[in-house]
């Protein structure tokens, strides 16, 4: 847009990437909003209008990047509406720009808490001995888990490779690094495993507005095998992945939701990276 290019800004799909490729603990919407939190920081801007231009820009920007899209559009709209809530009919616009500053980072500051608040919540349906199947490599999964263990409790988990990135050998090596016994399964071993756990625990890169979940693909599975052989299927999502959409089947996900920015001109032959689980296959969903 023009406002975008009249002000001296940073560069916002590098900045958005490089946070991403620095820290792998970090979640896309997370630096989303830091992304959008450094923008408002060194963009001068004379109306709200104007404010809203840019914003829309930047997260025009990271949207063209080839990281998951879910939880940058709903935690960038949540961003975007919390920080101007605010009055702001009597104050000028640098008053204005601070008060957006000082909202955004208080925004942001409740959101990196979001993780260990879920993780106290869901530990307590965690039982000594148990058995637990969790789906590729959630980071909030595995801090609920890491904390389990640091309360004393044993249990056993069984992790699915994920194809085609094999992110479950990663949660793998971070959960038995904590002490935690895991077993690495094929992902199609879901059907074999689901009979001799006790419950299943999975991430979501974002929360429907039926209460359905979108996430790493083979999830839907998981939730139809645990929902068969009458297994607890537990959610463990973040506020900020809630996100403005109403799928009534896996057609209706956004092609920007399930496929990476490169493959979306031709998805005919190109698998999806996310499935949507409807509400009716989860148990429980916990967030902060």
């Amino acid at each position: 847009t023009d406002c975008w290019n009249r002000f001296p800004t940073v560069d916002v799909a590098t900045n958005f990437v490089g946070m991403l490729e620095k820290d792998d603990n970090m979640s896309p919407g997370i630096a989303a909003i830091k992304t959008l939190l450094m923008v408002l920081e060194k963009t001068k801007f004379d109306t709200v209008q104007e404010f809203h231009s840019t914003i829309q820009a930047a997260v025009g920007a990271m949207r063209k990047t080839d990281k998951p899209m879910t939880s940058v559009v709903s935690g960038t709209e949540l961003f975007s509406r919390f920080i101007t809530l605010a009055k702001f009919d009597d104050k000028t616009m640098d008053e204005v720009r601070e008060i957006m500053l000082s909202r955004g980072k208080m925004f942001l500051e409740k959101l990196l808490e979001s993780r260990n608040v879920i993780a106290k919540q869901a530990i307590t349906f965690i039982s000594e001995g148990c058995r637990i199947l969790t789906h590729a490599r959630s980071r909030t999964v595995r801090e609920a888990l890491i904390l389990a263990a640091q309360n004393n409790k044993r249990f056993h988990v069984f992790v699915t490779h994920s194809a085609p990135d094999h992110h479950g050998e990663q949660m793998v090596s971070e959960l038995e690094k904590a002490g935690i016994d895991c077993t690495l399964i094929l992902d199609t071993a879901i059907g074999y495993v689901m009979e001799t756990v006790d419950m299943v625990l999975v991430g979501a890169e974002g929360v429907v507005e039926s209460g359905g979940i979108i996430n790493r693909i083979g999830t839907v599975t998981m939730a139809i095998c645990a929902r068969e052989m009458k297994k607890p299927f537990y959610a463990l999502v973040e506020s900020f992945k809630f996100c403005r959409l109403y799928p009534l089947n896996q057609r209706d996900l956004p092609n920007e939701y399930k496929y990476n920015q490169k493959n979306l001109k031709d998805t005919a032959k190109v698998h999806p990276m996310v499935d949507y689980t409807p509400p009716g296959y989860i148990t429980l969903l916990f967030t902060d």
